[in-house]
C-alpha cells in the first residue's frame, strides 16, 4: 500500500509539473513591438527595466516628475535607436495621470504591459513620522498604481490581453522597523495586486506582484529621512549597498522582465528576502521578535524639533554614508541617472 501511495504521489507531482510547464509556455509573450509603460522610468530600477526592454524591441513610454531626469533618460534610450515616449507627470495627480495615458495611446497605441514601478521611501522611527508621511507613501506607492491600472484595464479587457506588473517590496511582506509608511503602502499594493490577478485572469490579463529585497539602484539619495537624519540615512544607504544583502538593479530588472514574460503570479527577488519571507510565514512571532531586536540597533527617535523635519538623502551625505561600504551604491547612482 505504501509503495502504491508513493508511486501515485510521484505521478501526481509529475503531472502537476507538466501542466505548469505547458501553462507557462502558453502564457509566454514576446516584448517586441509591445507598448510598455514604465512609471518612474527616468532613473533607478525603472530606467534599468527600460534599458532591458528596449533591447527586446519594446515600444516604451516612461513618466517621471522631474523633467531634467526624464529628458536624460529618454535621450540615452533614443541614442541606441529605441522608440520611447517620455512624459512629465505627477502620478499622485489623477488628472495628470489620465493625461499621460491618453497621450501614450495617441502616440504609441493601446498599452500591452503596464509596470507600476514609481515609488517613494522614507526612513525614520515611527515616533518621528507624521500623518503626511503615511499619506504621501500611500498616494505614490498604492493609489498611483491603482489609478494607472484602471487607466489601462478596460482596454486590456476589451482586447482580452495584457500584463500588469506591480513592483511592491519585501517590505510589503514583512514590515521593517523605521520604514513603516513604506511598508504599510507596499502591504496595500501586495493585497490589491494579488486579489486583482484572481479577478482579471479570466480576461487573459495576468497581474504579477514583484517583491524585491534591497536593490542597488543608487536611489538612497532620493529617500526621505526623519529622526536623527545623518544616522538614519547612513544605515539605510549602507544596508542598500552590501553585496549579499542587496542585488544589482540589473539582476532585479531581468527577474521582473522574466516574471512578466511568463505571467507569473508573484516573484520574490533575492535569497535573503525569500528566506525571511518563508520563515515569517511559518514563524511570524519569531521574525517580529528578531526585528524588535534589530530595532534596538537602529538610531533612537529624535527629541529635537529640528530633526522632525523631513529631508532628502542627498542633503545628508557624511563620512558615515560615503565610505567603501557604499561604493556600489555610488557607482549605481552615476549609472542610473540618480545624480540629476
Amino acid at each position: 500500500m505504501a509503495k502504491h501511495t508513493l508511486l501515485w504521489s510521484i505521478v501526481g507531482v509529475g503531472a502537476l509539473v507538466a501542466i505548469r510547464a505547458v501553462q507557462r509556455r502558453n502564457r509566454q509573450i514576446d516584448f517586441r513591438d509591445k507598448v510598455v509603460v514604465i512609471t518612474g522610468g527616468s532613473r533607478g530600477l525603472g530606467l534599468v527595466i527600460a534599458r532591458q526592454l528596449a533591447q527586446e524591441g519594446a515600444r516604451l513610454a516612461i513618466c517621471a516628475r522631474t523633467q531634467e531626469a526624464l529628458d536624460a533618460a529618454a535621450a540615452e534610450l533614443r541614442t541606441h535607436g529605441h522608440d520611447v515616449y517620455a512624459h512629465r507627470c505627477d502620478l499622485t495627480d489623477k488628472d495628470q495621470l489620465d493625461d499621460f495615458f491618453e497621450h501614450v495611446n495617441q502616440q504609441l497605441g493601446p498599452v500591452d504591459v503596464l509596470i507600476n514601478n514609481a515609488g517613494v521611501i522614507m526612513a525614520g522611527p515611527y515616533a518621528n513620522t507624521t500623518d503626511d508621511d503615511f499619506h504621501d507613501s500611500m498616494n505614490t506607492n498604492f493609489w498611483a498604481a491603482y489609478h494607472a491600472t484602471n487607466a489601462v484595464l478596460p482596454d486590456m479587457q476589451a482586447r482580452k490581453a495584457g500584463r500588469i506588473v506591480n513592483v511592491a517590496s519585501f517590505g510589503g511582506k514583512v514590515s521593517v522597523p523605521h520604514l513603516l509608511p513604506y511598508s504599510a503602502s507596499k502591504f496595500a499594493l501586495v493585497g490589491y495586486s494579488e486579489g486583482l490577478r484572481a479577478e482579471v485572469a479570466r480576461d487573459n490579463i495576468f497581474v504579477t506582484t514583484i517583491c524585491p529585497g534591497l536593490i542597488r539602484t543608487g536611489s538612497p539619495r532620493q529617500a526621505l529621512v526623519r529622526g536623527q537624519h545623518e544616522k538614519e540615512y547612513a544605515w539605510f544607504k549602507i544596508g542598500d549597498s552590501l553585496p549579499g544583502l542587496s542585488l544589482s538593479a540589473e539582476k532585479v530588472a531581468s527577474e521582473i522582465i522574466e516574471a512578466t514574460r511568463y505571467g507569473e503570479a508573484e516573484r520574490i527577488v533575492s535569497l535573503p528576502a525569500k528566506f525571511a519571507g518563508a520563515v515569517h510565514g511559518l514563524f511570524p512571532g519569531l521574525v517580529t521578535d528578531t526585528l524588535a531586536f534589530i530595532n534596538t540597533l537602529l538610531p533612537d527617535p529624535s527629541l529635537s524639533g529640528h530633526n522632525s523635519i523631513r529631508k532628502e538623502g542627498k542633503e545628508l551625505e557624511t563620512s558615515l554614508s560615503q565610505n567603501p561600504l557604499t561604493t556600489l551604491t555610488e557607482e549605481a547612482a552615476q549609472h542610473n541617472n540618480e545624480l540629476i
